[in-house]
């Protein structure tokens, strides 16, 4: 029941996204899969890496314990179909705390409640990682403003010490009749055939 709950309310938020609602099940089936590989593959060196998903493009943060983990932390999310990029920005040897963790949890905390308030962005549309103090947006805008507004939004929330955005420019699309309207309407001849656009 409580699984049916969460999967209803993730459908609910894809709807609201700028993407359809068959991309967002695609980005978190291919999280979970990602997630999941990291874990049969080890899952003590791994249980610190994050895995989030936007637009088929994959950030993988936090910490592994060497190099040599943290690349094939990058191999292993390469390896799911669904995904085209692979942002890697696992840190090595960085283990976080339970105090460092709640601050960082603090600042998303923080940097989503400016979003939603500003009306210059569309906070349902970014997803925001922090580790350490460094913040990951992923996501998309509207525009190129948009999109340097939500990066200078999270710069200035206090703790933060960079802020590195792979958000993308995606204009929504536009419903049948918008684009039908913008097309303007056909001129047909008397016999059916058509002759162009009827503002000519």
């Amino acid at each position: 029941m409580t699984a049916a709950i969460g999967t209803a309310a993730s459908v609910g938020i894809y709807a609201a996204q700028d993407r359809t609602i068959g991309e967002g099940i695609d980005d978190a089936s291919a999280s979970q899969q990602v997630k999941m590989r990291l874990m049969a593959a080890d899952s003590a060196a791994f249980q610190e890496v994050d895995v989030e998903v936007a637009n088929r493009n994959l950030l993988l943060s936090g910490s592994a314990p060497t190099e040599q983990h943290r690349q094939a932390a990058e191999t292993i999310a390469r390896s799911v179909r669904t995904v085209d990029h692979v942002y890697n920005e696992v840190v090595v040897g960085e283990p976080s705390t339970l105090v460092r963790g709640a601050q960082d949890e603090l600042i998303t905390a923080q940097i989503r409640t400016r979003l939603t308030a500003s009306p210059a962005v569309r906070a349902i549309n970014i997803n925001i990682e922090t580790f350490h103090g460094n913040v990951y947006l992923m996501g998309t805008a509207r525009s190129q403003h948009e999109l340097e507004r939500a990066a200078e939004i999270a710069s200035v929330v206090g703790g933060v010490r960079r802020v590195v955005s792979f958000m993308q420019v995606r204009s929504p699309d536009q419903p049948y009749y918008a684009q039908a309207a913008q097309a303007g309407p056909e001129y047909r001849g008397p016999d059916g055939v058509p002759g162009g656009d009827a503002r000519n």
